[in-house]
């Protein structure tokens, strides 16, 4: 697993940067509603897409969560004042305080079905009835795209994808939460090419793989083999899955109340300076 307070520094830049997250953030916001006011991003990151969704949308307040220190940092400096460094686990917010909540590339990195339920979970908390929940699922298979690096990297051992859209659903209905539509965008600049990807696998990015080790030797030098090293192969196409929060039986559309969970109150966040 990446040490993303260490990653945060060249994150953005090995990631695409801007194009990317404006690809991103467009589609984030097609699936948000017309008349949202209020939009909590979980898992934000360095803020690059939380940015551009808040300048996306006039009207529309953004607060973005991470648990990486060094990430929240740098998501401050884009969104000063507006960035919680806090759990995704247990968001320090109130039932019902959001009309929207996101996770952008956050799922597959919960590390097991337990904690994939629980984020789910909490963003279905903290969205207000009539609501909408939009997250990336299946960013793994995102990354293959039938090209020669697939083909190494296809006799890896397996890893579960805790992201899967099948088991995100479920963890989504297990919480009220109905499925409401999808989109696709273009990882801009995350084509990989071989010799990348060996420095990506050196890095630790691929969980049954670990640096150093025999096999990812292996594999490394099977992509070291590959022609073309530093020919980027096509950017992967990333998968948004909508779901909406019902209203309440006999209920009609206002503000929600605000009961606090576990006596949090929202006093109590811990803004990044």
């Amino acid at each position: 697993m990446l040490d993303y307070d260490k990653e945060a520094e060249r994150y953005d830049e090995s990631r695409g940067g801007e194009p990317r997250a404006a690809a991103a953030a467009h589609a984030v916001l097609s699936l948000v509603p017309p008349r949202a006011r209020r939009l909590l991003d979980v898992g934000c990151g360095t803020g690059i897409v939380t940015r551009r969704i808040a300048a996306g949308r006039e009207g529309l307040r953004v607060t973005g969560v991470d648990l990486v220190p060094a990430m929240a940092r740098r998501a401050t400096a884009r969104l000063p004042g507006a960035v919680a460094l806090a759990d995704s686990r247990r968001l320090p917010f109130a039932d019902g305080e959001f009309d929207a909540v996101t996770s952008v590339w956050l799922l597959h990195l919960a590390g097991g079905a337990e904690n994939t339920r629980a984020i789910v979970g909490e963003c279905a908390r903290v969205l207000r009835p009539g609501g909408v929940y939009v997250t990336t699922v299946d960013k793994g298979a995102s990354h293959n795209v039938g090209s020669d690096i697939d083909a190494v990297l296809a006799a890896r051992p397996p890893s579960t994808a805790h992201d899967a859209a099948r088991l995100v659903e479920a963890h989504a209905r297990e919480h009220g939460l109905l499925p409401a539509g999808g989109a696709r965008f273009t990882g801009h600049g995350q084509g990989r090419s071989p010799r990348r990807t060996v420095a990506d696998l050196r890095r630790g990015w691929f969980v049954t793989l670990p640096p150093g080790e025999p096999l990812a030797e292996e594999f490394a030098a099977r992509l070291a083999a590959l022609p073309d090293q530093d020919r980027p192969r096509p950017d992967p196409v990333f998968t948004l899955a909508a779901f909406r929060k019902p209203w309440g039986e006999g209920r009609q559309p206002g503000r929600p109340g605000r009961r606090l969970r576990d006596g949090i109150h929202p006093s109590s966040r811990r803004f990044v300076p």
